[in-house]
């Protein structure tokens, strides 16, 4: 196989990748209204239950928002108990949010619904390819570590 026929089977593979993820997402998002919380909250959200502590910069690039935008989403998600602000004990102009109690179990919640329901997908499958999917996952989670 040539380079440029090895490159062109390389772009498709991204190419389809892309498409199956975007795909994927949309399916299992249908759930998130359970949940009572705007997709930008529920993203937010995850990065401070899986990230911990965050600053509001670090929110910000997460998400890819700009600081304004970011703020007023954080100051709502106090305000209904999702997440707290606490101090910075080696630094007290830096302020990190943490979520609360509430917040990681609707967190929490959200996840299953959607991993169940991806679940579901799976388990009418014949157990070669969930198998090839699990090495899949393995190696896109390889990936994304990277």
């Amino acid at each position: 196989m040539s380079d440029n026929a090895s490159g062109d089977a390389i772009v498709d593979t991204a190419d389809r990748l892309h498409s199956a993820a975007i795909h994927l997402l949309r399916r299992v998002a249908r759930h998130d209204a359970q949940s009572g919380l705007s997709s930008a909250r529920l993203s937010a959200l995850s990065v401070i239950v899986y990230g911990g502590p965050v600053t509001i910069g670090e929110l910000a690039r997460a998400e890819q928002v700009t600081l304004p935008t970011i703020s007023r989403l954080a100051q709502g998600m106090e305000r209904d108990g999702l997440v707290e602000r606490e101090g910075d004990d080696a630094d007290r102009r830096v302020v990190h949010l943490r979520a609360t109690e509430r917040g990681k179990c609707i967190l929490r919640d959200a996840r299953s619904r959607r991993v169940h329901d991806l679940a579901d997908l799976l388990a009418v499958l014949p157990a070669e390819d969930r198998a090839t999917l699990q090495r899949a996952a393995e190696i896109l989670d390889g990936l994304s570590l990277g």
